[in-house]
């Protein structure tokens, strides 16, 4: 089974609905689809904390339909979901450490949003192909390397809890109303549009602010860490050969970098692109310490087999892409007299 089987084989004209479509992969995800000269709107209620930022869309604005309205809002749902031929569900709250200090509000944007989002899928649209972005975070710790599609799940925070959750609700879709839905386990996502200023990220996150200030970088723990980087181009590229599956596709995938790299390694990197001071290591704040898993990396083979997919983006070069796309921000901000990441 691959991407190019029969069923779907283009964008072209084809009705598009993104959720969290101002955040960090969905407004590079919109703006491909853009590109590809589907019929997009956007649903993003611009919740505070989760990455929406409105200048992330600001190239494709005026060719796309936008709304602010919670997915929550059943009758402004009423007049986008219908028509819809694929549904990008990337709506969520992503931060571990808010999860654990607000538990409830994290219940709340992903389990009670996206239950009741999706039963309006399931009464005004149940022919849509629905893709979620899921996260690695649902595995907890490893138990063995590279994770597989097969790997126990036990969540570490309240967040990777709620996240498989919203997983099941899919889940449920596809088998009590044979709907077409597909689960996408994402690793460490970087790049564009990221949401870097906004506090409660991950380690990336602080990484590349740091290394944007001219910043040392600091690395928790013992430096042993492995993760896998995925640009966010090839994110995208999977999430676009999702929603254009046939029947055939499997209810979750992981979609990850294929081959892990230390994290003193991703600092040092980032530093000498940046000419910023050498990394080092530090002890793990306890609030960290408590929910760190150690070394995790999945393995996408299975998605990669069935799609045809392969990430084109290599870690230095993504991170240097990375890094122009804020500097450029920057400096437009400087030119506005606005402050770089305000």
């Amino acid at each position: 089974m691959m991407f190019s089987e029969p069923g779907r084989n283009s964008y072209k004209g084809v009705p598009v609905l993104v959720t969290g479509g101002m955040g960090f992969i969905g407004s590079n995800l919109v703006i491909a689809l853009v590109r590809k000269g589907a019929r997009v709107t956007v649903v993003d209620a611009q919740i505070p904390g989760c990455g929406a930022e409105p200048s992330n869309l600001e190239e494709v604005r005026d060719q796309i339909r936008l709304s602010t309205e919670d997915m929550e809002n059943a009758d402004r749902m009423k007049e986008l979901i219908p028509g819809q031929e694929v549904i990008f569900n990337l709506a969520g709250e992503i931060s571990h450490i808010t999860s654990i200090t607000n538990p409830l509000r994290d219940l709340s944007i992903n389990c009670a949003a996206q239950l009741q989002f999706l039963n309006l899928c399931r009464l005004w649209n149940s022919g849509a192909t629905i893709v979620y972005a899921s996260s690695r975070q649902v595995y907890g710790c490893p138990k063995y390397l590279p994770v597989d599609e097969e790997h126990p799940v036990n969540p570490v925070d309240f967040n990777g809890v709620h996240k498989h959750a919203a997983e099941q609700y899919h889940f449920l879709l596809r088998q009590q109303f044979h709907m077409h839905t597909i689960c996408l386990r994402l690793g460490n996502v970087y790049g564009p549009r990221q949401a870097i200023h906004q506090n409660c990220r991950g380690f990336i996150d602080a990484f590349l602010n740091a290394a944007l200030a001219g910043e040392q970088i600091k690395v928790y723990g013992d430096g042993q860490q492995l993760r896998g980087l995925l640009y966010v181009d090839d994110a995208v590229d999977a999430f676009l050969r999702a929603g254009l599956a046939g029947s055939w596709a499997a209810p979750v995938y992981n979609v990850a970098a294929p081959e892990p790299v230390s994290l003193p390694e991703i600092a040092h990197m980032l530093s000498r692109i940046t000419g910023s001071p050498v990394p080092r290591l530090v002890p793990f704040p306890p609030e960290r310490l408590s929910i760190d898993i150690g070394s995790f990396y999945s393995t996408s083979e299975k998605f990669g087999r069935e799609f045809g997919w392969t990430p084109q983006i290599g870690l230095e070069d993504g991170l240097r892409k990375t890094i122009n796309f804020f500097e450029s921000r920057r400096t437009i901000s400087a030119d506005a007299h606005l402050h770089p990441f305000s």
